[in-house]
Formats: C-alpha cells, structure tokens, sequence
C-alpha cells in the first residue's frame, strides 16, 4: 500500500509511519517525490481524448485476439481434415 507522508526528511517520514503502524512495519524506506513531478489531472477535453485513443488501443488489440483465434480454429480444422484422412482437400 503506498502512503504519501508529508515530513521534512525521510527519517522522519519512516518515524511518522512506524508510529502509526508499528515498529519495522515498513517493507521499504520512504522515498522522496518532488511535487513537481506530481501527474497533473487532465482536462474534461484530455481526458475525453485519452479516453478515445485508450478504447481504440483496446479495439485493436481485441481485432488481433479475434483473427489469432479464427486462424488456430481453421489450422486445427485442416489438422483434423488431414487427420481424418481427408488430406485437408475439400
């Protein structure tokens, strides 16, 4: 679970949370961010593209998923045609 702690360093970030947790409750040291590093939401507008170019990623992806499994199913087809001895002529 990552918590933001509002501290002058990083021991005492790591004071403030083993006192509210408990002793060597951390599983790792604190870390500094630079709040201006911080993402910045986006806008209505940004975000409705974002939302756009993220539907379309997932559409394309599922159009490859889709034409991956239609080709096993016509290979396992003509795999079981030849098994047959059909010799996968139609």
């Amino acid at each position: 679970m990552k918590m933001a702690v509002f501290a002058e360093s990083s021991i005492h970030a790591r004071l403030i949370l083993e006192y509210q947790f408990g002793m060597n409750s951390l599983a790792s040291a604190p870390i500094q961010v630079n709040e201006a590093s911080a993402i910045k939401p986006l806008t209505p507008d940004q975000a409705k593209v974002k939302s756009l170019q993220d539907r379309v990623k997932q559409d394309q992806a599922a159009v490859r998923a889709e034409r991956a499994s239609q080709a096993i199913k016509r290979n396992q087809q003509k795999l079981a045609n030849i098994s047959n001895g059909n010799n996968g002529l139609k």
